[in-house]
């Protein structure tokens, strides 16, 4: 009984982990650039329990002893990077990406952060210029690690290669300001969330294998002013998961009150 006990406990909490994962999705639907979390179980323990030698009969097809299950646990949680809709704003300085890479933006700590987040604006400066930041005023940077500046009076057009124009009045010749920094995930399972829709790499783990600067855009991948990539959460699948999960949930609930009342009846047993 205390076995039942432990091992519906335990799967209870690591189910409660994933509902509020689920909640997590379905809260951020209509957030752009957010991309959906999904969940990794792994057996909590394992034993082999054997069996008395009476039960090793000649004949018998089955191996001597049973396994013994100590519930799961939720291991790790991944980023689904599939890519999500992409919507027309008609904002020059709304950015999407097309393929697998994401932004990189600087916290005020100074440590880098990555994002699909690409609602950008343009934060102006005391000399007139301004600098292409999130919503949130952090700083995007281009391939060099430093600010994105568009010099008074011009605007910014970025490419399909993520080159990146100041154009002014008809006449001028534009200014070429880089590339923006594009980064492609190659271990999103190392990736984690670090709020406002950022993701950012522990500190004990190397980020050159997590994240690696794009010098030319491979084919499928390309930049694309005036959209926003909208949320790759299915709100369909994100319901089905969550019944699901309750299902699961209430059955290990039902199987810690029944051990509980067992336990009860023998307590309550006199000789």
């Amino acid at each position: 009984m205390n076995n039942s006990m432990i091992s519906a406990s335990a799967s209870m909490g690591s189910l409660q982990r994933k509902l509020d994962m689920l909640a997590d999705n379905i809260a951020n639907i209509n957030t752009v650039g957010y991309k959906r979390k999904t969940s990794v179980f792994e057996d909590l323990l394992t034993s082999l329990q054997p069996h008395e030698p009476a039960f090793s009969l000649s004949g018998r097809a089955t191996p001597a002893g049973f396994t013994q299950g100590w519930g799961v646990r939720l291991s790790s949680m991944q980023l689904d990077m599939t890519q999500g809709t992409l919507q027309s704003t008609g904002n020059p300085n709304d950015v999407a990406i097309e393929g697998n890479a994401l932004f990189e933006v600087v916290t005020p700590d100074g440590t880098p952060a990555y994002t699909r987040h690409g609602a950008f604006q343009l934060n102006p400066l005391p000399g007139g210029d301004r600098q292409l930041v999130t919503d949130a005023g952090l700083p995007v940077v281009d391939e060099t690690g430093g600010s994105i500046i568009v010099p008074e009076g011009r605007n910014l057009t970025i490419q399909a290669d993520g080159t990146m124009l100041a154009v002014g009045q008809a006449g001028t010749d534009p200014i070429n300001l880089g590339k923006i920094r594009l980064m492609e995930v190659v271990n999103p399972e190392l990736l984690r969330s670090i709020g406002d829709n950022l993701y950012g790499v522990d500190a004990g783990t190397n980020a050159a294998d997590v994240v690696q600067q794009l010098a030319v855009l491979p084919e499928g991948t390309a930049v694309r002013q005036g959209f926003t990539e909208a949320s790759n959460v299915n709100l369909t699948d994100e319901m089905t998961e969550v019944m699901s999960v309750q299902r699961a949930y209430q059955l290990n609930a039902r199987a810690l009150s029944s051990a509980e009342q067992m336990m009860s009846m023998a307590n309550n047993l006199r000789g």
